[in-house]
């Protein structure tokens, strides 16, 4: 069964960091892009970072290029995205999502999962 799970989100003050981690099941993510996604309420759901299954590429939406960094450990199966600088209007529910194909920040992605809450407040 094809499962990603989304964890490291909570509260935290602006300036703050956290780290989210994708960890996927029934599938090897190594051959995957993966992208993080976010949604804040009353908002539609928006591409926050890709990285490539090929060559490790990775591509920023420009509201938090320079602060969020996407990465992957292959041997854990698991992508991150540090987010550091956070600020209010980072506060959302963040996805992260798998395509054998698509690379960008485009939600046409085949696999999602569940999402974490990740709440920038002072």
């Amino acid at each position: 069964q094809v499962q990603l799970v989304e964890s490291g989100g909570g509260l935290v003050q602006p300036g703050g960091s956290l780290r989210l981690s994708c960890v996927a099941s029934g599938f090897t993510l190594y051959y995957y892009t993966i992208g993080w996604f976010r949604q804040a309420p009353g908002k539609e759901r928006e591409g926050v970072s890709c990285i490539s299954s090929s060559d490790g590429s990775t591509y920023y939406a420009d509201s938090v290029k320079g602060r969020f960094t996407i990465s992957r450990d292959n041997a854990k199966n698991t992508v991150y995205l540090q987010m550091n600088s956070l600020k209010p209007e980072d506060t959302a529910v963040y996805y992260c999502a798998a395509d054998r194909v698509y690379y960008g920040l485009g939600l046409g992605y085949d696999y999602w999962g569940q999402g974490t809450q990740v709440t920038v407040a002072s």
